[in-house]
């Protein structure tokens, strides 16, 4: 068959798209690019007025000086077990909720389900001294005279459930015919059988994804675990990079090679996610 001729102007616009995508490629790795160079450079070369790309000695032993200030076994540690288990218990939370929401009648759903929306709207900071005060009365209550406060469940409980998990579960469920349900009571499965049975291990492409953005967001967490945790044996990796700075001078390659370091399991968990997690977040684009 006869290949068709392109035109001068198909082959204009081929050219500059590509150019186009090329630049936006090196906008959005010039801060990682910079990121990298930084923590190969020396304190003197980083405050040079003119900014240096390639250091002219390459220094991995900042690498080396950063892990060994602190105890980083332990900050890995404690923001691993804090996100794998938040991220666990959210899936499960906001799978049923979707669920929940996309295929069972009840009164005040669609008022509920805009109220859920409506958190989406609220910054975190603004909730951030009522979570505090209700976590801390809530661990006197079960005995413990400071709270939640310094724990691994005042860590996970805020995050283990959120608006925008519910919304893209819920409307990936709403594009399942529902003949799936009357299969299942056919068959004599209630509810929560047909979510496990049925919707749960079809989900996931829409687990995929909101499992990389979940863990994305808690590993990334800074704000609360500086609020709820004290002392060095509770620090995360987020926290504990606020360590390479003293009042008079921040080490800036040291605090990018940590950076690196402790951005590795998101590399990772993104790299093996990356197909589900956009299938994940075309099939919750779906409407009723």
């Amino acid at each position: 068959m006869k290949k068709k001729k392109r035109s001068f102007g198909d082959f204009t616009f081929t050219v500059i798209s590509r150019l186009f995508i090329l630049l936006l490629a090196l906008s959005v790795a010039f801060p990682l690019i910079m990121t990298v160079s930084v923590s190969l450079q020396t304190m003197g070369e980083i405050y040079q007025a003119d900014p240096v790309i390639i250091p002219e000695k390459i220094m991995f032993e900042n690498y080396k000086t950063a892990m060994s200030q602190g105890n980083w076994t332990r900050y890995f540690l404690n923001s691993a077990y804090v996100t794998i288990i938040t991220v666990v218990i959210s899936l499960f939370i906001n799978s049923m909720s979707g669920y929940v929401f996309a295929r069972i009648p009840f009164r005040f759903k669609n008022a509920l389900f805009a109220l859920i929306l409506l958190g989406m709207m609220i910054p975190t900071q603004v909730t951030l001294i009522p979570v505090f005060t209700l976590l801390r009365k809530l661990g006197v209550i079960v005995g413990r005279e400071n709270g939640l406060f310094n724990t691994y469940t005042g860590l996970i409980l805020p995050f283990i459930a959120g608006s925008f998990g519910v919304f893209l579960c819920r409307q990936f469920y709403l594009s399942f015919p529902k003949e799936l349900d009357d299969a299942a009571m056919i068959d004599g499965c209630g509810r929560f059988q047909t979510f496990l049975k049925i919707y749960l291990p079809l989900s996931g492409p829409v687990l995929a994804s909101l499992g990389v953005l979940k863990f994305t967001g808690t590993w990334n967490e800074y704000t609360w675990p500086l609020v709820a945790t004290s002392g060095d044996d509770m620090k995360t990796v987020q926290v504990a990079l606020t360590g390479f700075r003293d009042e008079g001078e921040i080490y800036w390659n040291l605090l990018m090679a940590a950076t690196l370091v402790s951005g590795i399991p998101i590399y990772v968990v993104f790299f093996f996610a990356q197909k589900h997690f956009v299938a994940g977040l075309l099939a919750g684009s779906v409407k009723a």
